[in-house]
């Protein structure tokens, strides 16, 4: 298994190669009914590894290669997959197998408050976030007044998070999120973000974001978001990749079959 990246160029790719993933069930020893049918709601495959534990093959020899440009779709039922490929591209699962290589700064987006620290100021966990998207303090210095700005929170900024409310902590969550240029971006459906005031901010603020994009990967179940914003779809179905290619095409199958 190999992982690797390189944030300093001007294109950016994505690829896997024959990547799996898989997870053991502990205390998965039982035969009965119940556990049997509770292990196949999980929508992955069931098979055992080398010290005979019963393991869940989330992906299972999933390749794809994704450049500049990019916009895809990942679709299928629930279980299928798309999360936990989210998750390898992002390199928060290690595949057992397989090769994983970006080129390009990846910015997930399925957990937007990933490093938010209650004790500490708003300005200071902006500064967080953007070290833990690997930015220099300098460009994260630079955009400060811009995030500030955007939240609307004033002299909150100044105090622990701790004391925000949930639509503060929304809007400030929702503003780190999406105030560096993402290089290839990694979406769990799409994000909208706070009150009604803020909505229609928020809406704007998301779609420049995903257009600034090199890559985009969205996991979604909404066909007309999917068909507005990707050129292309990759179907999953129980950990493997069924049908990949242009967005009409595979969406126009997957609805077939899932009417039929």
């Amino acid at each position: 298994m190999t992982i690797s990246a390189n944030h300093s160029v001007e294109h950016s790719e994505l690829s896997l190669d024959n990547v799996s993933v898989s997870f053991p069930i502990y205390h998965g020893g039982s035969r009965s009914l119940k556990k049997s049918l509770l292990f196949r709601g999980s929508g992955g495959q069931l098979a055992s590894d080398a010290s005979h534990r019963i393991t869940v093959e989330a992906l299972r020899n999933v390749s794809m290669e994704f450049r500049t440009g990019d916009r895809v779709a990942l679709i299928g039922n629930n279980g299928a997959g798309k999360t936990t490929l989210l998750r390898v591209m992002a390199g928060i699962y290690e595949p057992v197998t397989g090769v994983v290589k970006s080129c390009g700064r990846i910015s997930p987006m399925f957990d937007i408050s990933l490093g938010i620290d209650g004790d500490i100021s708003g300005y200071d966990n902006i500064r967080l976030r953007g070290l833990i998207l690997g930015l220099p303090a300098r460009e994260i210095e630079e955009r400060m007044a811009d995030i500030a700005e955007f939240t609307e929170l004033g002299d909150y900024l100044d105090i622990p998070v701790r004391t925000y409310s949930s639509g503060m902590m929304t809007r400030l969550t929702f503003a780190v999120a999406t105030c560096f240029s993402p290089e290839i971006l990694l979406m769990d459906e799409w994000i909208l973000a706070g009150d009604a005031g803020f909505l229609a901010k928020a809406q704007h603020r998301v779609e420049a974001f995903v257009e600034q994009a090199g890559i985009l990967v969205l996991a979604s179940h909404s066909t007309e978001i999917c068909r507005r914003w990707c050129n292309k779809a990759v179907w999953m179905e129980r950990g493997e990749v069924k049908m990949a290619g242009d967005i009409s095409a595979v969406l126009d199958s997957y609805n077939g079959v899932a009417v039929a």
